[in-house]
C-alpha cells in the first residue's frame, strides 16, 4: 500500500516558556501532536504519522506543519508555519531536513523544525526519475502502450492533481518491458502516466490484427489498440520532454481582414407606441447607414412588412462592434425630422452570436434616450440576420404562429437577458497613462526650444471611449508623454447591455486630423459574471496595454489601422490606468437626470499602490539558432532585440519626459520605471548587482543555406539577452490563467486525438475520450486547489476576487461535469459527448483570458541596418516563472521554434505566408530575486560567457552568450513518399510540385514533378552530418523540429510558395537497436498550411539516426538508386514503403458536360485519361462535343498495386485533354479523387438477408442495380430497416377503408439511425357529403367549418403541407428531448449492469438490446402523436413533401451511380481573395469509378445475365442521346434581396435549359420582395446536351438592363437517371380527378411493374381482398376508386401506389422514391459568392418523349383574393370623454363623431356625422360604413394594390392583416379635432362584444389573450359594445369611451344582390338618431340649454343653494328679532 510517513523529531529556538503543540497536514488531512508541556528552547516531539495514499504522491503537493502555542484555556496561538513541495520526495522517496519557519506576515523567524519524510509506492518505481527528465527511457515510437491519460503525475506534472479519495479502480496502468524503467509511450513521446500496474477492466479481450509489424511489435509487449496516429495534428504540438514547447502550425494573423457580410432586416410591426394619433416610421440604422420605413398614418400598432438589407465588407471585429438601431419617429417629413419616439441598440455581434446567426419574428422594446425615467415606449417586430462569407440563414418554419402575437414570451433579447431591462450607469475612470510614443517631428520641437528654451513632450494625448454607439472623450493634456487626466466619462445604458466591447482609445489631438495612438477593447462579458452568483461589470483600477505600430514616428504611417485595433499590434504603445464600474439606477428616485447622454467628471487620485506593489522582474533570452532568414534580407547585418513594455527598445524607445522628477529616496525605486536603464553610466551599475540590461544581440553577418534562406552561424556559440524591468506584481493573474490555459491544451490535444481516432476509424475512441475527460477532471480539481490559496496582496481588484469565485465555481462544476460526462461515454455516443467536450474547450479558453493585464508581451524583433523587419509576439504569460509548475507559462525556460512574420497588413496574402525567420528561442521571465533559476530549462552541456566589463564575473550576473562544448553529430533521413490534394499554383489547375526539407541549418529539396496536385516522389532524402548541441540523452527527447514547405516551380521567376508543414523525427541513438517496434519508421500524413488554409497533406517519415564512434558505417545501410531512370535518386526504403496489394479499378466513363472554352478556342474532341499510382486508362475519344458529349465505350479497367492500408491509398487523378489537329493535346481541366475508400466494393454478404448489405461500396451506394442502394448520409429519408428471417411479411397499410394519413418522419439527429414514425389515420367519409369537423383556434372556441373538395386546389394542398412541415419540426424537436431523457436511463442502466470486460461477449445481445428499445420506442412516439389532445384535427386534404432545401440534397445529390466530378484549371485563389473554386470549375465529367483487390468471387461473375463487358456496372441505361419534356413549375420566392433604390425589386423568373430559355418578363410582380409566381414552364430538351436547368429571378427595370436576383442551377440528368426516380414525384395518394391528379404519364401499376422487371424481383401478384405481393412482402391497401361522376371502379393502383411508397422496404433494391413534393433552392448571384440572395420554391418534372404524353400541367397560379364587403353601423357611443370647456358655463362636453377604416387610413377612411355637444358621453349616430375589400381566406390577409407615390409606374401589391380600427373623435371648428381614443379589431380574432354598456370594460382589450376570440369570417354578423382606449401621460390605459356597433360581413355577389347606402342613405336606410335638443348650439336655443343645464347637470346644485338661502335668512331673522324680544321679556313687557 502506498503510504507517506512523517517523523516530528523537534521544534528548535522557541522563545519564552510553555506548553506547544504541532499540527501536520497534508492532502487536507490534517494530525495533532501530543502537547509538548513546559519545554523552552527545544520542543521535543519525536512523532510519527502516516497518511495511506490511494494515488502517486505528486511532486507539486504541499506538505506543511503548524507551531502552536497551546492554551488550555483559550484558543491556541500559532508560532508559526512550514510548507514545503514534496517533489524531491516524490522523487527520491526519502528526505531529512532541518527549516526555519516563517509567521503570518511571511517573513522567516528563527524558530526551526527537523522532520524526516518517507514516501513508499507500490511498485518502487520512485528513484528513476530525476527533475522531471526521463533518463534514457526509450522512445516508444509507435505508441503501443495503453493509457486513457496522458498526464505524468510525477516531478513536473501538467496540471494533474490527485485528490486523496481516489480509488485504485480508476488509476492507469502502464506496460512496462522487462528491463526499462518508466515507459514513456505514445508515439511522439506525450508522457504518460506512470500509475499502478493494474490491468484496467474494459481491456479488449481481442485485438484487431492490422499490420504484421503490428503483430511483431505484440510480441515486445503489450499492444494498444488506441495508438494515434496524425502526426500534422500531434508532431508538432506534443510536448515531448519539457525543454522546447510546441510551434503554432498556423502563420498568418486572421484578425484584420475585410470580409464580405450582409445583414438583412425585416420590419414587420410595432404595437403598443406610445402617443396620440401618431403618423410613425421606422429608421434602421447600422453603423453610419440609416433606411427608413415607409410612413403609417395615425395609428399605435404600424404594419410594415419591409425588407432591408445592408452590405458590408469590413474586417470581422469592426463588424461585430457595429450597432443596429432602430428607432420610431412620429410624423417625419421631407421638412421636419419629427420626434423621436423610442429606439432600440444592438451590436451586430450580439446576432451573429445567435443560432443561425439570427433573430426570427421577434419584439424590440423601445425605450427613450432622453427619459429614462419613462418605461418601454412601443414594441417594434422584426427579424434580424447577420450572414457572413459560407454562412447559410435557414428560415426557420416558426413551429407555433400563435405564439407571436405573444409579446413578451418572444422579445429580442439573447438567451437569458431579462425582458424588463433596467438602465445603469457605467461608469469608466480614466487616471493616467505611461510610455507614449512620440507623435510628432522632431524638427518643429527643436525650433521651439531655441526660440523659448525649453524641451516639449511631442504628444497631446486625450481619451476617447466609445460605448453603445456613444463617445466619450477626456480632456487634452498638452505635450506629456505621461499624462495625468483623473477623470471619468458616465454612459447610462440598459443592462445589461446588448453591445458586448467598449472602446477605449488613446488619441493625439493635433490641429489637422487626431490620430490613435492605441486602442484596448473591453469585453463585457470577461469582466462581468450573469449567473444568480455573478457580478456587474467591474474592472481595475488596472493598466491596460495597448499595442500597434512602431514606435518612431512617420508622417504617414503605414500601419496606422493597427493603432485602431485591427490586427495584431506588432509594438508596444502606452499603458492607461483605467477603471469600470456599474450602477443600477433606481429610476424612480427624484433627482435622476432623464437624458443618457455621455457626462465628464472628474475623480480623485489613486494612489502608486493601488495597482499593485512594483516588482523588479527579469527577462532572460537565448538565441539558439537562426535560420531560414528570407534572401531579401540576407545580405546585411542582422541583429535580434527583445523588448517588453519599452524597456530594451533602443531605437523608439521613450524619449525621457522633460520635467525630470524627483528621484523617489526609496532604493526600491531607484531606477524611474520608464526611464531606460539602458544607456545608465557604468558606475551606476552599483556593487549590488544592479546589472545593465542588454536587450539585443550582436550584429552578425548571415551566412547562405539554399538559395531561399540565409542563417546566422550560432553553432556553439548562442548570443544571450537580459532586460530589467518593474511592473506591478500581478503575477497572480497571470498564473490563473496559465493554469487555465494549460487544461485547455491539453483538452485540445485529447479532442484531437479523437476526432483522429474517429476519422481514421480506429479502435476505441470512447476510451481516448474517457482518458481526456479524466484528465479534465483532475486538471480542474487541481486548480481549484492551487488558485484557492491566492493571499490579499496589494492592487487585487473587485474583478481580480469576482473572477476567481466565478474560475472557481467554473472550474468546479466543470470537474464535476467532466466525471459525469466519462461514465456516460459510449461507443455510439463519442460524437455527442465530443460536442460537449468542444464546448469545455471553447469555455476554458474565455475563462483563462485575463481582461486585466499586467506584464506587457514581449516582443523579439530582427533589425537589419537599424531598421525593424519582422517581429514575432509573445505573451508574457506564456514564459512567466512560478514555482508551482502548473502556473508556470507554457514557454517559459522552454526552447520555442518562433517564427518571426511582417508586420501589419505586409503580414496578409503571399508576402505573409513567407518565414522571415525561424529562431529556436529560450526565454524566461519572473521576479527578479527568483532568477537562480533561469538557465535550468537550456539544453544542457553549455558554459556561460559574461561581458567583459562586468567586475569579476559575479554569478549573479547573466551571460551574454553560451559556449556549448558538447556536440552530437546525426544523420538524418526524410523518406518523401508522397503528397496528396495540394493547392493548385499554376494556370493549368495543377502545379510543379517539389519538397524542400529544413533541418536546423541544413536544407534538401526533392525532384520537380510536373503537372500534378498529388505527386508521388517516393525519395529519400539523406542529412549528413547535422551537427545538434546539447546532451544526447535530451536531444533524444526533444529533436528540433524539422520544417517542410512545398513549392511548385515555374519555368521562369521564382518558385511558388505552396505550404510548409513540420514535423518531428524518430531518433536512434547510437546505442540503440535499429528495429521493431519503433524502426523502421511508419509513414504519416501531415496536414499543409497555407497561411491559415490547408493546402493539403503530406505523406512521409522522418528518422534522426546518431553517427557514433564507427561513423557511418554503423548506421542502418541504405540500398542504392534503384531506378536507373532516375539517376541518382534514392527510394524510400522497403520496410518504410507500404505494402503493396493488387486492386483493379473499373471506370465508368458515362460523358463530359459543360466544358468551357480553352485558350478561346471550344473543346471539340476531348478525351479523359485516368491515373492512379503510375498506372491508367484512357477513355474513347469523343468525337464530336458539340453533337453528343458521351463517350461510345462505357467501362475500362485498369489494374495496379495500391497499399492495404485503405489510409494510404494515392489519390486518383481524372484529367480530360482536348485532341487538336497535328497530334498537339491541350489540358481541359483536371480532378483530384483524394478519397479512394468510397468507391471500394465489398462482396455481399451472403448470410444476412438485410436489404442494405447487398453488394455495396463504402459509401453507400450500390454499383450493381441489383444490389439497390440508399445514401447513407441521409437518415432523414424514412428508412425502416427490416432484418429478420426470410419468408413472406406482411405490411398492412391499414386496408379497412382509412388511409394512411402522414408519415412523419422525424429526424434524430445527423447520425443516429432511428427513425420514428407518426401514423395518423383518419376515417374517410364519403367526401361529397363534405365532412364537418372541429378546428380549434386561437381563441379557444369551436366553429364549424366546411371542407368542400371543389375548395380545394393545389394551394390547399400546399398549405396543408407546410403546416405538416412545422409539426413535423415540433414533433422532431419533442423527440429530441425524450431521446435525450431515453439515452440518460440507458447509461445509468448499462453502467449497472453491463460490466465493460463482457461487453465483448455481450456484442450482439447488446445491439438487440437497443433494437427493441428502438421499435418500443417507435411506439411510443406514435401513441405520443396521436394521444395528444390538443392537435388540431386537420380536415382530409391530400398533403406532398415540403423539403425546405434542396432536392438532392436529401438523395446524395443522386449519385446512387452517375457521379460528377468536378474539373478545376487555373490557379487556385486563397479563400481571402474572393476567389472560391467555383471560377476555376471549365466542365464536369460525369461517370464512376469501383475498385476491388483481386482476385473477384466467383459468385458474382457467374450470375445470370452478367455481362462481362459491363464489369461491375451491371444494367445500366444506355448513354444515347434521349428527348425529354422538362416542366418546371415556380411556386414562389422568399427573401429577395432588394434591388431597387427603394429597397424593393419587381422579380420575375427566366429559365434556361440548354438553348432554350423562357423569360416570363412581361409578368413581373411589381415591389414584391416575396413573389408568389404560381406558374409552370415546359422546355423540350435533348439530354445529354441540355442536361443543366438554371432558374433565375431577375429584377425588371423600366430604364437600363434588368439585373439578376440570384439564380440556381439544377442538374436534370443525375435525377434522370437516378434510381430514387426523380422523374415527377409520387404522390401519396391516386385520384383521377380534382386538385391531386394523378400528373405522371405511367399508372402507379405501371411503374410498379417496371421496377420489379429491372430489379429482376418477382412480383408484383395482386390477390384477392386488397392485397400485393412484392418479392416476400405482402401489401394491403384500398380496391375502388372514383371518377369524376362519384361512380366507383375497381383498381390496382391503390395497391401498387402502396407499394411505391414503401420501395424502400423491399429487400436487396429497394430505396426511397422521390415523393410528390416542393424544393426549396438558395438564390445566388455570381457577383456576391457564398451569399444567398433568397430562396426560390419549385419542383421539376420529366417525361420522356418517347413515353405516352403526360396530361396537361396542374393549376398552380396563385389564388385570387376573395371580394367581400364590411358593413359596420355605429348605433351608439356612451361614457367618451369629454374634452371642451363651454365659453360661458365652463363645462365639459364634446362634440363626438367616429371614423373608421379597414385597409390604411388614406385609402377608406369613413366618419359618421358629429353629435355636438354632449355633455355625458353619449352619442347617436345610427351611421353606416361600408368597405369593400380583396381578402386571401389562405394566408388571412387583405390585398391592397395601390400606386406608392405620384411617381410610380405601376400599382404596388400589399398583404396587411385584415384589421378594423374604429377612432372617437372630439370634432372642433377653428382648431384641429382632438383624438380621444380607439380600438382596432382583428377580424380573424377579436373579441366578443359585450351586450351592454355596462359590461364593456378596458379588461376586453388588457385580457385579449384569455378571451374567447371570434372570426368576422365565420359569424358572418356580430353587434354588440367595445371599449375605446387611449393612453394617459403615464403610459397607462385609459377607457376613453364605448361603441355599439354591428359588424356584418358579406361577399361581393351578396353585396350586389343586397346593396346598402352610406350613413343613412339608400338603399336600406338606418333612422335617424333620436338625439336631445341640446346638442344643437347653445345660442340657437338658450332657453332650452340653460333648461338643461338647470334641470341635467345643476339640480342638486340649486336645490343646495336654496337650502342654505333659507337657512340663512331665517338665522338672520333670529338675530335680528333677538335683541328686541329680549329687552320686552326682561322689562316684562
Amino acid at each position: 500500500m502506498m503510504s507517506l510517513m512523517v517523523h516530528l523529531k523537534s521544534v528548535g529556538h522557541l522563545r519564552g516558556k510553555g506548553d506547544r503543540i504541532a499540527k501536520v497536514t497534508f492532502r487536507g488531512l490534517s494530525f495533532y501532536s501530543r502537547v509538548a508541556e513546559n519545554c523552552e528552547e527545544v520542543a521535543p516531539f519525536n512523532e510519527t504519522f502516516r497518511w495511506p495514499i490511494a494515488s502517486r504522491l505528486d511532486g507539486n503537493e504541499m506538505l506543511e506543519v503548524q507551531v502552536y502555542n497551546y492554551s488550555k484555556v483559550f484558543s491556541n496561538r500559532l508560532v508559526g508555519t512550514f510548507c514545503m513541495v514534496l517533489q524531491k520526495v516524490a522523487e527520491e522517496g526519502h528526505l531529512e531536513l532541518t527549516d526555519t519557519l516563517i509567521d503570518d506576515n511571511n517573513t522567516s523567524i528563527k524558530t526551526n523544525v527537523t522532520l524526516e519524510i518517507r514516501y513508499q509506492p507500490m511498485d518502487g518505481t520512485v528513484g528513476v526519475w530525476s527533475d522531471g527528465e526521463f533518463l534514457d527511457v526509450p522512445d516508444d515510437r509507435d505508441g503501443m502502450f495503453s493509457f486513457e491519460t496522458d498526464s505524468l503525475l510525477s516531478g513536473q506534472s501538467h496540471g494533474s492533481g490527485t485528490s486523496p479519495g481516489r480509488s485504485l479502480q480508476g488509476s492507469i496502468p502502464t506496460f512496462r518491458k522487462a528491463g526499462r524503467g518508466v515507459f514513456s509511450a505514445m508515439k511522439l513521446g506525450k508522457i504518460k502516466s506512470s500509475r499502478d500496474d493494474h490491468k484496467r477492466g474494459d481491456e479488449p479481450a481481442i485485438l484487431d490484427m492490422e499490420d504484421l509489424d503490428r503483430k511483431a511489435m505484440r510480441l515486445a509487449g503489450a499492444l494498444d489498440p488506441d495508438t494515434i496516429s496524425l502526426a500534422s495534428v500531434t508532431a508538432v504540438t506534443t510536448n515531448v520532454s519539457n525543454k522546447r514547447s510546441k510551434p503554432d502550425i498556423k502563420m498568418e494573423p486572421s484578425s484584420g481582414r475585410p470580409v464580405d457580410y450582409q445583414i438583412s432586416i425585416t420590419v414587420i410591426e410595432a404595437r403598443q407606441l406610445i402617443g396620440l394619433n401618431m403618423d410613425p416610421v421606422v429608421c434602421v440604422e447600422i453603423g453610419d447607414d440609416k433606411k427608413y420605413t415607409s410612413m403609417k398614418e395615425s395609428t399605435n400598432c404600424p404594419y410594415y412588412n419591409e425588407y432591408f438589407v445592408f452590405d458590408f465588407h469590413v474586417p470581422p471585429d469592426v463588424m461585430f462592434d457595429k450597432i443596429i438601431k432602430l428607432s420610431v419617429i412620429h410624423s417625419k417629413n421631407l421638412l421636419r425630422s419629427g420626434t423621436l419616439v423610442g429606439t432600440f441598440k444592438m451590436d451586430v455581434g450580439t446576432v451573429y452570436s445567435q443560432p443561425e446567426h439570427q433573430f426570427y419574428h421577434k419584439w424590440a422594446i423601445l425605450s427613450d434616450p432622453d427619459d429614462i425615467t419613462a418605461g418601454c415606449k412601443g414594441y417594434i417586430k422584426c427579424d434580424i440576420a447577420v450572414v457572413g462569407k459560407g454562412d447559410n440563414i435557414k428560415t426557420p418554419h416558426k413551429a407555433n404562429e400563435t405564439d407571436e402575437d405573444d409579446i413578451e414570451g418572444n422579445l429580442l433579447l439573447p438567451e437569458g437577458i431579462p425582458a424588463e431591462r433596467q438602465w445603469a450607469r457605467f461608469y469608466v475612470k480614466i487616471y493616467r497613462a505611461e510610455g507614449l510614443p512620440k507623435m510628432n517631428t522632431s524638427i518643429m520641437a527643436n525650433v521651439k526650444k531655441a526660440f523659448i528654451g525649453e524641451n516639449r513632450d511631442l504628444v497631446d494625448p486625450y481619451v476617447q471611449v466609445q460605448f453603445a454607439g456613444q463617445k466619450g472623450k477626456t480632456s487634452v493634456q498638452k505635450s506629456s508623454y505621461e499624462p495625468i487626466w483623473n477623470e471619468q466619462i458616465v454612459f447610462t445604458e440598459l443592462f445589461p447591455p446588448l453591445c458586448k466591447r467598449m472602446k477605449v482609445q488613446i488619441r493625439d489631438s493635433d490641429k489637422v486630423n487626431d490620430v490613435a495612438i492605441g486602442t484596448h477593447f473591453i469585453d463585457l462579458r470577461k469582466i462581468s459574471n450573469e449567473g444568480d452568483k455573478g457580478f456587474l461589470p467591474t474592472l481595475g483600477p488596472a493598466w491596460v496595454n495597448m499595442y500597434g505600430s512602431t514606435r518612431q514616428y512617420t508622417l504617414m504611417d503605414e500601419h496606422q489601422d493597427l493603432n485602431e485595433g485591427l490586427g495584431e499590434g506588432v509594438s508596444f504603445r502606452a499603458r492607461l490606468l483605467v477603471s469600470i464600474a456599474v450602477e443600477i439606477l433606481d429610476t424612480t428616485s427624484p433627482e435622476i437626470i432623464c437624458s443618457s447622454d455621455v457626462q465628464m467628471d472628474s475623480v480623485s487620485n489613486i494612489s502608486e499602490s493601488a495597482t499593485g506593489k512594483i516588482e523588479e522582474f527579469f527577462l532572460f533570452g537565448s538565441f539558439l539558432e537562426a535560420t531560414m532568414i528570407d534572401r531579401k534580407i540576407g545580405d546585411k547585418m542582422i541583429s535580434f532585440e527583445i523588448t517588453i513594455g519599452n524597456y530594451g527598445n533602443q531605437i523608439d524607445g521613450v524619449s525621457k519626459p522633460s520635467s525630470t522628477r524627483r528621484k523617489k529616496k526609496d532604493a526600491e525605486n531607484e531606477e524611474e520605471e520608464s526611464e531606460l536603464i539602458q544607456n545608465s553610466s557604468e558606475d551606476e551599475a552599483d556593487e549590488d548587482k544592479d546589472l545593465v540590461s542588454v536587450s539585443s544581440t550582436p550584429l552578425m553577418k548571415p551566412v547562405i543555406t539554399d538559395r531561399n534562406y540565409f542563417h546566422l552561424p550560432y553553432f556553439e556559440k548562442k548570443p544571450c539577452v537580459y532586460i530589467k524591468s518593474w511592473w506591478q506584481d500581478q503575477r497572480r493573474r497571470l498564473y490563473n490563467s496559465n493554469m487555465m490555459d494549460k487544461i485547455a491544451d491539453k483538452l485540445e490535444e485529447g479532442v484531437n486525438d479523437v476526432q483522429e481516432i474517429i476519422k481514421t476509424e480506429k479502435a476505441f475512441p470512447e476510451r481516448r475520450l474517457r482518458g481526456v475527460l479524466e484528465e479534465l477532471s483532475i486538471g480542474c480539481s487541481r486548480f481549484v486547489t492551487l488558485a484557492n490559496k491566492d493571499v490579499n496582496h496589494a492592487g487585487r481588484t473587485k474583478l481580480d476576487r469576482e473572477r476567481l469565485k466565478s474560475c472557481m465555481r467554473e472550474m468546479d462544476s466543470m470537474a464535476q461535469q467532466a466525471k459525469q460526462i466519462r461514465t456516460q461515454v459510449k461507443k455510439n455516443t463519442v460524437r455527442d459527448k465530443l460536442k460537449l467536450v468542444q464546448n469545455f474547450l471553447l469555455k476554458l479558453r474565455f475563462l483563462a483570458d485575463e481582461p486585466q493585464h499586467s506584464i506587457p508581451d514581449v516582443f523579439i524583433w530582427m533589425m537589419s541596418n537599424s531598421k525593424r523587419i519582422a517581429y514575432a509576439r509573445i505573451p508574457s504569460k506564456d514564459i512567466l516563472y512560478s514555482i508551482v509548475d502548473e502556473e508556470t507559462g507554457k514557454d517559459c525556460g522552454k526552447v520555442k521554434a518562433v517564427f518571426l512574420k511582417l508586420p501589419g497588413k505586409k503580414g496578409f496574402g503571399p508576402a505573409g505566408w513567407t518565414v522571415q525567420a525561424k529562431l529556436e528561442l529560450y526565454l524566461w521571465l519572473g521576479l527578479n530575486k527568483q532568477r537562480k533559476d533561469f538557465l535550468n530549462g537550456l539544453p544542457n552541456g553549455f558554459e556561460e560567457i559574461r561581458s567583459a566589463k562586468t567586475s569579476c564575473g559575479l554569478p549573479s550576473i547573466p551571460p551574454v552568450s553560451l559556449v556549448y562544448n558538447m556536440k552530437q553529430v546525426f544523420q538524418l533521413r526524410a523518406h518523401m513518399y508522397q503528397a496528396r490534394s495540394l493547392f493548385a499554383a499554376d494556370s493549368s489547375g495543377l502545379s510543379d510540385p517539389f519538397a524542400r526539407v529544413f533541418f536546423s541549418t541544413h536544407s534538401q529539396v526533392t525532384e520537380v514533378l510536373s503537372e500534378t496536385l498529388c505527386p508521388t516522389w517516393d525519395q529519400l532524402l539523406v542529412f549528413d552530418d547535422v551537427e545538434l548541441f546539447g546532451e544526447a540523452s535530451e536531444l533524444r527527447d526533444d529533436p528540433p523540429i524539422i520544417v517542410v514547405e512545398i513549392f511548385d516551380q515555374d519555368t521562369v521567376g521564382k518558385a511558388e510558395f505552396i505550404g510548409r508543414t513540420f514535423a518531428k523525427p524518430t531518433i536512434k541513438m547510437c546505442d540503440e537497436h535499429y528495429g521493431p517496434p519503433r524502426f523502421p519508421p511508419q509513414l504519416e500524413y501531415y496536414q499543409i498550411y497555407r497561411g491559415n488554409c490547408t493546402a493539403g497533406e503530406l505523406l512521409a517519415a522522418f528518422e534522426l539516426l546518431q553517427i557514433g564512434q564507427g561513423g557511418r558505417a554503423d548506421l542502418p545501410v541504405l540500398e542504392g538508386p534503384t531506378d536507373s531512370e532516375r539517376g541518382p535518386i534514392l527510394p524510400v526504403p522497403l520496410g518504410i514503403r507500404p505494402v503493396l496489394s493488387r486492386y483493379r479499378i473499373e471506370v465508368l466513363f458515362w460523358g463530359l458536360r459543360d466544358l468551357k472554352r480553352i485558350n478561346l478556342a471550344q473543346v471539340d474532341r476531348p478525351r479523359v485519361d485516368i491515373e492512379c499510382a503510375g498506372r491508367g486508362v484512357q477513355s474513347a475519344l469523343i468525337q464530336n462535343y458539340k453533337k453528343n458529349p458521351n463517350f461510345s465505350t462505357l467501362v475500362k479497367w485498369f489494374e495496379v498495386d495500391l497499399p492495404e492500408n485503405e489510409l494510404l491509398h494515392p489519390p486518383l487523378n481524372i484529367r480530360v485533354v482536348d485532341c487538336r489537329a497535328f497530334g498537339r493535346y491541350i489540358l481541359v481541366g483536371s480532378h483530384a479523387v483524394s478519397c479512394l475508400r468510397r468507391f471500394i466494393y465489398s462482396a455481399p454478404d451472403k448470410t444476412s438477408n438485410h436489404w442494405a448489405t447487398a453488394a455495396k461500396l463504402m459509401n453507400g451506394y450500390l454499383v450493381l442495380t441489383n444490389g439497390g442502394s440508399r445514401p447513407c448520409s441521409s437518415p432523414s429519408i424514412s428508412s425502416r430497416t427490416f432484418s429478420r428471417p426470410a419468408g413472406d411479411i406482411s405490411v398492412s397499410m391499414d386496408g379497412d377503408g382509412s388511409v394512411r394519413k402522414m408519415d412523419t418522419v422525424v429526424k434524430l439527429d445527423a447520425m443516429s439511425d432511428a427513425v420514428v414514425k407518426v401514423d395518423m389515420t383518419e376515417e374517410e367519409g364519403d367526401k361529397e357529403k363534405s365532412k364537418k369537423k372541429k378546428k380549434k383556434k386561437k381563441g379557444g372556441v369551436e366553429e364549424e367549418e366546411e371542407t368542400d373538395e371543389s375548395v380545394l386546389d393545389w394551394w390547399s394542398k400546399y398549405f396543408a403541407s407546410i403546416e405538416t412541415l412545422k409539426e413535423t419540426l415540433r414533433a422532431q424537436e419533442a423527440a429530441q428531448a425524450e431521446a435525450e431523457e431515453r439515452e440518460d436511463l440507458e447509461i445509468a442502466a448499462e453502467t449497472a449492469d453491463v460490466k465493460p470486460d463482457d461487453l465483448i461477449l455481450k456484442g450482439p445481445k447488446t445491439k438487440e438490446k437497443s433494437k427493441e428499445k428502438k421499435s418500443s420506442k417507435d411506439k411510443k412516439k406514435g401513441h405520443a402523436a396521436d394521444a395528444s389532445e390538443n392537435r388540431p384535427v386537420k380536415a382530409k386534404v391530400d398533403e406532398l413533401m415540403v423539403y425546405n432545401k434542396e432536392l438532392e440534397s436529401e438523395y446524395g445529390n443522386f449519385e446512387d451511380w452517375l457521379h460528377t466530378f468536378n474539373l478545376y484549371r487555373g490557379k487556385a485563389g486563397d479563400d481571402d481573395e474572393h476567389a472560391l473554386d467555383d471560377d476555376r470549375i471549365v466542365g464536369r465529367f460525369k461517370g464512376s469509378l469501383c475498385m476491388y483487390k483481386l482476385p473477384l468471387s466467383e459468385e458474382i461473375t457467374r450470375e445470370a445475365g452478367f455481362d462481362p463487358n459491363m464489369g461491375m456496372f451491371q444494367s445500366i441505361p444506355h448513354n444515347d442521346p434521349i428527348n425529354v419534356l422538362v416542366r418546371v413549375y415556380v411556386v414562389r420566392a422568399t427573401d429577395l434581396h432588394p434591388a431597387d433604390i427603394n429597397g424593393k425589386a419587381d422579380p420575375y423568373v427566366v429559365i434556361k435549359l440548354g438553348k432554350s430559355e423562357v423569360k416570363d418578363k412581361e409578368n413581373y410582380i411589381s415591389k414584391q420582395l416575396n413573389p408568389v409566381f404560381g406558374k409552370s414552364f415546359d422546355i423540350e430538351a435533348t439530354f445529354p446536351m441540355e442536361s443543366m436547368l438554371t432558374v433565375s429571378v431577375y429584377d425588371w427595370d423600366l430604364v437600363g438592363t434588368d439585373d439578376l436576383i440570384g439564380e440556381t442551377k439544377i442538374d436534370l440528368e443525375n435525377r434522370f437517371y437516378s434510381k430514387f426516380r426523380a422523374t415527377c414525384g409520387i404522390s401519396s395518394n391516386y385520384s383521377v380527378h380534382g386538385y391531386n391528379v394523378w400528373r405522371d404519364p405511367m399508372k402507379p401499376s405501371q411503374i410498379l411493374a417496371k421496377l420489379c422487371k429491372d430489379g429482376k424481383i418477382d412480383g408484383p401478384h395482386y390477390g384477392p381482398g386488397g392485397k400485393v405481393k412484392v418479392a416476400n412482402r405482402i401489401f394491403t391497401g384500398q380496391t375502388e376508386i372514383e371518377d369524376e361522376n362519384g361512380l366507383k371502379k375497381q383498381t390496382e393502383e391503390h395497391l401498387a401506389l402502396a407499394v411505391l411508397n414503401h420501395w424502400e422496404e423491399i429487400p436487396r433494391v429497394g430505396c426511397k422514391l422521390v415523393p410528390e413534393h416542393v424544393e426549396t433552392r438558395p438564390l445566388l448571384n455570381p457577383d456576391k459568392p457564398g451569399i444567398e440572395q433568397g430562396r426560390i420554391e419549385m419542383w421539376v418534372d420529366m417525361f420522356p418523349m418517347d413515353m405516352p404524353a403526360p396530361g396537361p400541367a396542374i393549376e398552380i397560379s396563385p389564388r385570387k383574393p376573395k371580394r367581400y364587403e364590411l358593413r359596420v353601423i355605429i348605433w351608439n357611443t356612451d361614457e367618451v370623454i369629454l374634452e371642451d370647456d363651454d365659453y360661458f358655463t365652463g363645462e365639459k362636453s364634446s362634440d363626438i363623431f367616429v371614423r373608421g377604416w379597414l385597409k390604411g387610413q388614406q385609402e377608406d377612411k369613413q366618419d359618421t356625422d358629429v353629435h355636438y355637444h354632449s355633455l355625458t358621453g353619449e352619442g347617436n349616430f345610427n351611421w353606416r360604413f361600408v368597405f369593400p375589400f380583396d381578402y386571401l381566406m389562405a394566408e388571412e390577409k387583405i390585398v391592397i394594390s395601390k400606386k406608392e407615390s405620384m411617381f410610380s409606374w405601376d400599382e404596388t401589391e400589399y398583404k396587411i392583416p385584415p384589421r378594423l380600427t374604429l377612432q372617437v373623435w372630439d370634432a372642433d371648428h377653428f382648431s384641429a379635432d382632438d383624438f380621444l381614443g380607439a380600438i382596432e379589431l382583428d377580424l380573424n380574432r377579436f373579441p366578443r362584444g359585450a351586450k351592454t354598456a355596462k359590461q364593456c370594460s378596458l379588461d376586453m382589450i388588457r385580457n385579449e389573450h384569455e378571451l374567447p376570440t371570434i372570426s368576422i369570417f365565420k359569424q358572418k354578423r356580430v353587434k354588440g359594445w367595445w371599449p375605446f382606449v387611449a393612453r394617459d401621460e403615464n403610459d397607462e390605459m385609459e377607457l376613453t369611451g364605448k361603441v355599439e356597433a354591428e359588424l356584418h360581413l358579406v361577399t361581393a355577389e351578396e353585396a350586389e344582390k343586397s346593396p346598402v347606402g352610406l350613413g343613412r342613405n339608400e338603399p336600406d336606410p338606418l333612422e335617424k338618431p333620436n338625439r336631445p335638443d341640446t346638442t344643437f348650439l347653445w345660442f340657437l336655443s338658450p332657453l332650452k340649454a340653460i333648461r338643461y343645464l338647470v334641470c341635467n347637470r345643476y339640480k342638486w346644485l340649486i336645490i343646495k343653494i336654496v337650502l342654505a338661502l333659507l337657512l340663512l335668512i331665517m338665522l338672520g331673522l333670529f338675530l335680528y328679532s333677538m335683541p328686541g324680544y329680549l329687552v320686552k321679556k326682561l322689562l316684562g313687557a
